[in-house]
């Protein structure tokens, strides 16, 4: 059963989505839930199926006190890697926020502080606490929908379905196709990398 609050009220939940793509932004969201908010379905992003993300990103955007989405798109990715990217995208989904939080709760280990407001990392935050597993939805639907758009322009690396991640048939687009303004260029982007000159 996750958690509704950590320390306090209005506290906000960050986490990210996209770190592993070769593809595609790394996005971000943050919410501030009610303190007596609860969904007995609401989960990590990763532990839901599809359908049951899109069931909730509507619920957790009406019953959310405040939220917002951001996106760091892959040539700031490329500029600044891939920690920094994550990072800054929370940093500007707290930004987006119209509620000021009380205290920031962080999924995973890696955060720099935000002015003026305390946080707290959570290893697997977004299987305990109820901001976070929002949080984990949101940046995921979203970043999802983004892919969806740009697999129109791109249909051949198919990321409407891998969303940008390395699958086999992601890298052998790659390998047939090259890359695409889309794709991150620090990114190891096929196994071979290392010894061809592409």
């Amino acid at each position: 059963m996750l958690k509704s609050i950590y320390k306090y009220q209005n506290e906000a939940g960050t986490d990210e989505a996209g770190r592993g793509c070769l593809a595609g932004p790394v996005t971000a969201a943050a919410i501030i839930l009610p303190p007596d908010f609860e969904n007995t379905l609401l989960n990590d992003s990763k532990q839901l199926s599809e359908k049951k993300r899109e069931f909730l990103k509507p619920l957790l955007e009406k019953e959310a006190l405040s939220f917002s989405v951001r996106h760091v798109f892959q040539e700031e990715i490329d500029t600044i890697n891939i920690l920094n990217a994550s990072i800054l995208a929370m940093h500007k989904a707290l930004d987006g926020l119209l509620n000021t939080p009380s205290f920031i709760l962080v999924d995973g280990n890696r955060f720099k502080p935000y002015p003026s407001i305390s946080h707290e990392c959570i290893i697997k935050g977004d299987g305990k606490f109820m901001s976070i597993a929002a949080a984990s939805v949101l940046a995921k639907t979203y970043r999802d929908e983004y892919m969806a758009r740009i697999h129109e322009e791109f249909p051949m690396y198919n990321w409407k379905k891998n969303k940008g991640y390395p699958t086999k048939e992601h890298r052998e687009a790659i390998r047939t196709y090259g890359l695409t303004k889309y794709h991150r260029k620090s990114f190891r982007q096929l196994p071979e990398q290392l010894s061809l000159d592409i």
